[in-house]
């Protein structure tokens, strides 16, 4: 199956449906450092693309004849961290992203963003625009520490499908969650030589050391040091703060699940932010076994019936 990803960023949702199967054929993005750590990882093309020009949007990617597009429009705007705007710019890419699988029509799009755009109109609007162009639609939350990746991240994802019935897939994605969250203790082991690290908390009414022996938080796109007068928060799990560090850039990108041969280069800055931002590869690859096991049963809904 030919496969799109559009907003590409540094390349995790690509490498989760690579790594699950399927034909990744072209990236396409806006940010050209993003786009250079794209290029330094996959052998397909990648290209720089204002995905706000419909027009000029749909010609270019028709080009490639899609069989699925997949994607994750920015979600700053949508973001419990950023001024929760919808309207500021980037949530239109929300529309934007509909509008091109509207005209290109491939069989199958997914859509990646944060839990939060549950909340916003972008989303009724874009769902408006799935449903006219004749797709089945299946929207669920992931915790993606049930989905292979060490991390409590929560994502929502938007699966469609031409000429389905809604929640064609739901079932199917929950009965392959994982029963118990991922550690990085899981994951990594014990290869990052530390049991405790520090998370910059958004309030210091939180608490901002962490365990690799429970999921990590939300890899953000900062990733600030420990300040000299921090205090011991009562939730810490440990008595002392002496020795404790944050995580470095490339161990985030391990958290994120991209594998150790993955090349970064860049500021560092951009670097915490596109790692930030990157879908985790593993929950790339869950959604992607996902439709790969539902393509291995035809989609014949008395099969997919017989599996729970």
């Amino acid at each position: 199956m030919r496969v799109v990803d559009l907003f590409c960023g540094c390349g995790g949702l690509s490498l989760g449906f690579q790594n699950a199967g399927f034909d990744i054929v072209a990236g396409f993005d806006n940010w050209k450092d993003a786009i250079s750590i794209y290029s330094k990882n996959f052998s397909h093309p990648v290209f720089e693309q204002d995905l706000s020009d419909i027009e000029q949007s749909v010609s270019v990617i028709s080009q490639y004849t899609p069989d699925m597009i997949i994607g994750g429009p920015p979600c700053q705007d949508f973001s419990s961290a950023g001024k929760r705007n919808e309207d500021n710019g980037r949530g239109g890419l929300t529309i934007s992203y509909a509008q091109i699988i509207a005209r290109v029509k491939p069989t199958w799009f997914v859509m990646e963003n944060v839990e939060r755009i549950l909340k916003t109109e972008k989303l009724s609007e874009a769902k408006k625009i799935f449903k006219n162009s004749g797709y089945g639609l299946t929207q669920i939350v992931l915790d993606a520490s049930l989905c292979s990746v060490p991390q409590k991240r929560k994502r929502f994802v938007l699966i469609g499908k031409m000429g389905e019935v809604d929640n064609f897939m739901f079932k199917l994605i929950t009965s392959r969650l994982a029963t118990k969250p991922m550690t990085i203790a899981d994951y990594l082991g014990n290869s990052l030589g530390i049991e405790y690290y520090y998370r910059h908390p958004r309030s210091y009414a939180r608490r901002g050391i962490f365990s690799i022996y429970e999921p990590s938080p939300t890899i953000r796109g900062v990733n600030r040091p420990m300040p000299s007068g921090y205090k011991r928060h009562n939730g810490d799990p440990i008595e002392s703060i002496e020795g404790v560090r944050n995580l470095t850039t490339i161990e985030r990108s391990y958290i994120q699940t991209f594998p150790k041969n993955f090349k970064w280069e860049g500021t560092k800055t951009n670097l915490e932010q596109m790692i930030g931002n990157a879908v985790p590869v593993n929950l790339g690859k869950f959604i992607g076994l996902s439709i790969q096991e539902y393509l291995r049963h035809g989609g014949d809904k008395h099969q997919q019936l017989s599996l729970f």
